[in-house]
């Protein structure tokens, strides 16, 4: 059976409408009238809008559909490939009952193209977001000659709804199972197949918000998420990395909340445990071989190169003795090689896959009621799922000498916990005596961390500083969970970061955030004020940032031309000031591997401050470059020896202060720049412009009338010196302070920046070619210690 077609799985953009609003708010369009640049249809409901958009930075138009409360966000795009290259488009049914899209030459560039024949066709605008064609007195879905839900639109819209290299779809083989794919072929991640509630190990149940649907009657199939409140809107998104997201926005809002995304971790790249091994989130080793199992090649998992799987160390024969063993909380096996029983109860399903000598093993099939899976060959994308509403379990086969192994490791360990027992007691409580009276007396961190006078704060006391967390005091958010304003009762303001307990971020990253920040003091690094730690909740207590970030002001057209030039160049001294700090003056010497716009908060008086030490690595005296096979940090501000080799030094962070600083002076980012007349990067585009003579084009129009030449031009050559291809060739950051301040100093001339080559038209990070860089902030964290 061909895959059915995804349900309504689209994306947010950066596009701004260019839409004079004319419509008379109808959803529903005959053959007696159209739509042109300027009209629009609007759903019943007012939740969905049709018309004519076109892109920031590009005259071509588009006919799409967009969320009426922000109509920022594009949900469909019919013309993708065939944009209007003027104002003039119109949308109308044709006399073959078609919807067709006309260029100013009346010429067809986009149509329905359906089979079914329509008498009296209207199109009509849906609140579901759904475009459909139909009769005119018939709304039976059966009846719809066409409907936009058929043909999913662009993943993401930054100014080219053309079509990206990941598609998300739902594969029904046997049960249906969602996949995300790159370039129409290549897995990048998948869930478990439906189990009557959710697709398993991969998107969570229903909660009091939202819940998964899936319908399947053997020919026709949807998936969609269902709201439980008529003022909640929600949507499905693809990145350009491949990562999907479901977000929620409420009504009378216009910032959409994140509720899932996906891949979550690590565990959820496909197959990143070989054949045969099991991922483990959060825990070292990442893989294991599942039980009675063994490396294919010990060497290479040595060196945590786990792609090519384990082997079974004794073959199944079907020799008396042979059971199974059950691995419990696990996202099931990919559905490979494999046979579906629907009305099987899970004893048959034991009976029948031990009468079949190549059945290596078999799960229930829905979490509720009879369905038994059976696979046979290799095990392929096994992941641990450590959650207590997760039950699925998978009984692995195993012959009867792996078994004994078992049971006789089982009556050991029955016998040493019995043993240790007592004393485990004593000890605990000697143990845990004394971490509470250190806090009792401190106040501060317990486990380790005396020596360091940080208060900590109860969970209570943090819910009612943030009014219990609500929504009109969250800040924002991000993989790590969110933020929220908060007032402790001595009146001080404060940003709570509040960890989710399925971040990426575990405890290493929070710890090592604590003791970095703790530690280090500087007017350029976000002050941090204390933190909870309190049952599985982790929040870090910063110092309010009234400004927000970086980002939030040089990359906004509007919010832009408030910061004029000395502003800019105050704010790109402060940052070099800070990280020369980091790298020089303080007690520890630190690479923060994740420094971005996004990571530069703002005070009152808009100076910088650096934070976001999750990530951030300690280099003692004489260390000059370490190697990780971890790449953590942003595409588009790593350097190229990081983020191709894993090599990273202090010359790292100057890489991304470089891309900082051109970002600044610009008010363009790196990552995603285009330009009509190349394809490469903003520092490709700086480094064409400097070589041409030309460099001053590269300032953001808004601060023209205010920057000062000589500064702007020695700007512009230090941040080329920073991102120069190899780090021996860029600048300490003491010499980049010095630049900075002192005009009368010659400078060297740069040579060629790294990831100087022209991308491909469709993509905007076509040089990170090595796909085993293509990673989601991985960590490697050691938890430093003062000198």
């Amino acid at each position: 059976m061909a895959d059915p077609p995804i349900f309504s799985f689209f994306c947010t953009s950066i596009v701004v409408l260019s839409l004079l609003r004319l419509s008379s708010a109808a959803d529903t369009m005959s053959s007696v009238r159209s739509i042109r640049e300027g009209e629009t249809l609007v759903s019943r409901g007012r939740k969905f809008e049709l018309g004519f958009f076109s892109t920031k930075s590009s005259k071509n138009s588009f006919l799409g559909i967009w969320f009426v409360a922000t109509p920022e966000t594009v949900v469909w795009v019919a013309n993708r490939n065939t944009p209007l290259t003027d104002s003039n488009g119109t949308l109308e049914i044709s006399n073959e009952g078609e919807l067709v899209l006309l260029n100013q030459s009346s010429s067809v560039i986009w149509s329905t193209n359906s089979t079914k024949v329509l008498g009296n066709p209207v199109a009509q605008l849906l609140d579901s977001g759904n475009l459909v064609l139909r009769e005119l007195n018939s709304s039976d879905s059966a009846d719809y000659s066409w409907q936009s839900f058929d043909y999913p639109s662009d993943t993401i819209l930054v100014d080219d709804p053309s079509p990206g290299d990941y598609t998300i779809r739902y594969k029904i083989n046997g049960l249906p199972q969602l996949e995300i794919l790159q370039n129409g072929s290549i897995k990048v991640a998948r869930s478990g197949p439906w189990n009557g509630d959710r697709f398993g190990g991969f998107l969570r149940g229903p909660t009091t918000v939202v819940k998964p649907i899936f319908a399947y009657n053997g020919t026709h199939a949807y998936f969609a998420i269902e709201t439980f409140r008529g003022d909640y809107s929600t949507k499905v998104t693809i990145n350009p990395d491949g990562s999907a997201q479901c977000l929620l926005l409420r009504s009378g809002s216009t910032i959409w909340d994140l509720i899932y995304s996906a891949p979550y971790d690590l565990c959820d790249i496909y197959g990143s445990c070989g054949p045969n091994g099991m991922c483990r989130v959060n825990k070292n080793p990442k893989c294991l071989c599942l039980q009675g199992f063994m490396p294919k090649s010990q060497e290479e998992w040595d060196m945590l190169n786990t792609t090519q799987g384990c082997m079974r160390k004794v073959p199944l024969n079907c020799t008396r003795g042979e059971g199974f063993k059950k691995l419990s909380q696990v996202k099931l096996p990919d559905l490979v090689d494999f046979q579906l029983f629907k009305n099987m109860s899970l004893e048959e399903c034991k009976v029948e896959c031990l009468k079949n000598c190549s059945c290596a093993a078999y799960a229930n099939s829905y979490i509720r009621g009879a369905g038994c899976f059976m696979w046979f060959g290799d095990l392929i994308d096994i992941k641990e799922i450590e959650s207590a509403d997760y039950d699925q379990s998978l009984f692995l086969r195993l012959p009867a000498s792996e078994l004994d192994s078992v049971h006789s490791l089982s009556k050991k360990l029955v016998t040493i916990t019995v043993v240790s027992s007592i004393s485990g007691l004593l000890i605990v409580g000697t143990a845990w005596s004394i971490i509470w009276k250190r806090r009792m007396k401190t106040q501060g961190l317990p486990s380790g961390m005396d020596d360091i006078d940080l208060p900590l704060y109860d969970f209570a006391t943090v819910a009612v500083a943030t009014d219990h967390f609500s929504r009109t005091n969250k800040l924002g958010a991000g993989g790590f969970g969110s933020v929220y304003k908060g007032t402790l009762s001595t009146g001080q303001e404060v940003a709570v970061k509040r960890l989710s307990k399925y971040s990426r971020q575990g405890p290493d990253e929070f710890m090592n955030e604590v003791l970095l920040i703790a530690r280090l003091q500087h007017r350029n690094l976000v002050g941090l004020v204390g933190c909870c730690v309190e049952g599985e909740e982790r929040m870090l207590i910063y110092e309010y940032m009234p400004n927000k970030s970086l980002d939030y002001f040089i990359f906004d057209h509007d919010r832009s031309s408030s910061l004029a030039w000395k502003r800019r160049f105050d704010i790109v001294l402060g940052i070099a000031r800070g990280l020369l700090y980091l790298q020089r003056d303080s007690k520890l010497q630190v690479i923060h591997r994740d420094l971005k716009t996004s990571n530069i908060l703002l005070d009152a008086d808009l100076n910088p401050k650096i934070s976001d030490f999750g990530l951030a690595r300690i280099f003692r005296g004489d260390d000059i470059e370490e190697e990780t096979r971890r790449i953590v940090g942003t595409y588009g501000y790593m350097s190229p020896e990081y983020a191709f080799d894993g090599k990273f030094s202090m010359k790292s962070d100057v890489f991304s202060f470089g891309v900082l600083l051109l970002e600044i002076i610009s008010s363009k980012r790196n990552r995603g720049f285009q330009h009509p007349d190349h394809h490469h990067t903003l520092l490709g585009h700086a480094w064409l412009l400097w070589s041409e003579g030309r460099a001053m084009e590269l300032i953001n129009e808004s601060i023209c009338a205010s920057f000062v030449e000589s500064q702007a031009e020695r700007c512009i050559q230090v941040g080329l010196l920073c991102v120069q291809k190899f780090a021996e060739d860029r600048p300490t950051m003491s010499s980049v302070v010095f630049m900075l301040e002192n005009e009368e100093v010659n400078l060297p001339l740069p040579k060629e920046p790294g990831f100087f080559v022209e991308r491909s038209s469709g993509s905007s990070d076509a040089y990170l070619v090595k796909e085993e860089s293509n990673t989601h902030n991985l960590v490697t964290v050691t938890l430093p210690e003062g000198r």
